[in-house]
C-alpha cells in the first residue's frame, strides 16, 4: 500500500486533526488553466479529452503542479453514465452538452437500461492511470477524489435532453407522471452506484456525489426525487477498499434548507454552497447528534475579485467555523472541514485568484489551529 505524502484530505472528510485546513476546487481542472485549454486542443473537443485515459490524466495532475491543493479529482463529466446508456451524448461549440435521444414519453422511459459498465471502462481506466501519475518517490502526492452526477441531476439532463435553467421538461414529467421519473431514478440509482463501485476498484479514494439541481426542487419532491435516490446509492457503496476508508461526500446545490434531511443519508461529508454558514451547519448537525465534516463553501465568484477582498472572504469563512464547537472533543473548530467553493469554478476565472485562495487558506486555518 502506498503512503500518501498529503493526507489531510482524507483525514478532514474523516473528522480527524490536521495541521491545516485542506483545500481542492470543484471543476479545479479546468478552461481558466491556459495548460488545460493546450491539452483540450490537442484532444480535439471535449469528449476527445474526458474519453482519453492519457489525457485526462494529464489534465487532472495540471492544477497539483500549479496550486499547493490537496486533493486530485477524476476529470470526467457528470453525463458519461446516460451517455453509456445510449441517449447519444454530444457537446456542441459554445453550447454545452446535449443528448439525441432524450427521454421525453413512456415508450423511451420503459426502454431505458441500467449504464453498461464496460462501456465506461475509459473512465476507470482514467482513474488507474492517475493514481499512478501521482505516486513521486515512491508515494502517492495527494487521494484520488471520484464522482458521479446524482440520479436527479442526471434525469433532469436524460429528460430536457440539455442543459436549463429550470429542467422544465424534467419537473412536467415529475408532477404529471411521478412514476414514470421515479422509474428512471431507479435505473440511475444502479448505475451510479456501479459506477461509483467501479471506480473505487480502480483507485478512488474518496466518492462524492453531485446533486447540482436538487435545489430546484420543492420541499417534499427534494426528499422524495433526490434525496431517496442518493441514500439508495450510498448504502450500496464501499465504506473501505483494501484496508483503507472510502469517504463520501454528498453535495446538494441549494439544498441547504435541507441539512436535517441530507445528514441521515448516509453520507460521511456534506458539500455545502455558499447559503449556508459553516458555524450553523456545524451546530445544527451536532444538535442532531450527526457529527458530520463539512465541504465548502465560498462563492466562486469571489475569485474575480481583488486579492484583498479574495483574502478577506476566505479569512471571513475560516473565522467563522473557528468560532463553532468541535467536531469531536479534543479537536478543533476547524478539523472536520474541507476547504472548497460553493460550486464549479468559472471557466473565466483568473489563474492568479486561485494562489491568493490557497496560500490565504493555508497561513489563517495555521494561525488559527495555532490559537487553540
Amino acid at each position: 500500500m502506498l503512503l500518501l505524502l498529503n493526507d489531510r484530505f482524507l483525514k478532514a472528510c474523516l473528522g480527524e486533526a490536521v495541521d491545516q485546513t485542506p483545500l481542492w476546487l470543484m471543476r479545479q481542472a479546468g478552461r481558466y488553466l491556459p495548460e488545460y485549454n493546450a491539452t483540450r486542443a490537442r484532444a480535439g473537443s471535449f469528449l476527445g479529452l474526458a474519453k482519453n485515459p492519457a489525457y485526462a490524466t494529464e489534465v487532472t495532475l495540471q492544477p497539483l503542479d500549479r496550486y499547493p491543493l490537496d486533493a486530485a479529482i477524476l476529470f470526467s463529466d457528470i453525463l458519461t453514465i446516460p451517455d453509456a446508456m445510449g441517449l447519444g451524448l454530444k457537446f456542441a461549440a459554445g453550447e454545452g452538452p446535449s443528448f439525441d435521444h432524450p427521454l421525453r414519453d413512456e415508450e423511451a422511459v420503459k426502454k431505458l437500461r441500467v449504464a453498461d459498465m464496460d462501456q465506461l471502462k475509459y473512465v476507470f481506466d482514467a482513474v488507474s492511470e492517475i493514481r499512478k501519475a501521482l505516486v513521486q518517490d515512491g508515494k502517492q502526492r495527494v487521494p484520488l477524489i471520484g464522482f458521479s452526477g446524482s440520479p436527479w441531476t442526471l434525469a433532469c439532463y436524460m429528460i430536457d435532453g440539455s442543459g436549463s435553467d429550470d429542467f422544465r421538461h424534467a419537473k412536467t414529467m415529475m408532477f404529471n407522471r411521478p412514476d414514470l421519473l421515479e422509474h428512471i431514478l431507479e435505473i440511475n440509482v444502479q448505475s451510479v452506484a456501479n459506477y461509483l463501485i467501479g471506480q473505487v476498484k480502480a483507485g478512488a479514494q474518496a466518492l462524492m456525489i453531485f446533486d447540482t439541481w436538487g435545489g430546484l426542487l420543492p420541499d417534499g419532491w427534494y426528499q422524495r426525487m433526490s434525496l431517496a435516490a442518493m441514500q439508495k446509492v450510498i448504502a450500496q457503496l464501499p465504506r473501505e477498499h483494501e484496508g483503507q476508508k472510502i469517504p463520501v461526500i454528498m453535495f446538494t446545490k441549494g439544498g441547504g434548507i435541507w441539512l436535517n434531511d441530507m445528514a441521515g443519508a448516509g453520507a460521511d461529508v456534506l458539500a455545502l454552497d455558499w447559503t449556508v454558514p459553516l458555524s450553523r451547519a456545524r451546530k445544527q448537525l451536532l444538535d442532531l447528534g450527526k457529527p458530520l465534516a463539512l465541504q465548502g463553501n465560498l462563492d466562486p465568484l469571489i475569485l474575480f475579485s481583488e486579492p484583498k477582498q479574495i483574502a478577506e472572504q476566505a479569512n471571513l469563512l475560516l473565522e467563522d467555523l473557528a468560532g463553532a464547537p468541535a467536531l469531536k472533543p479534543g479537536l478543533h473548530s476547524l478539523d472536520g472541514h474541507v476547504f472548497n467553493l460553493g460550486h464549479g469554478i468559472s471557466q473565466f476565472t483568473p489563474p492568479e485568484s486561485v494562489s491568493v485562495l490557497a496560500e490565504t487558506v493555508i497561513n489563517r486555518s495555521k494561525a488559527l489551529r495555532s490559537k487553540k
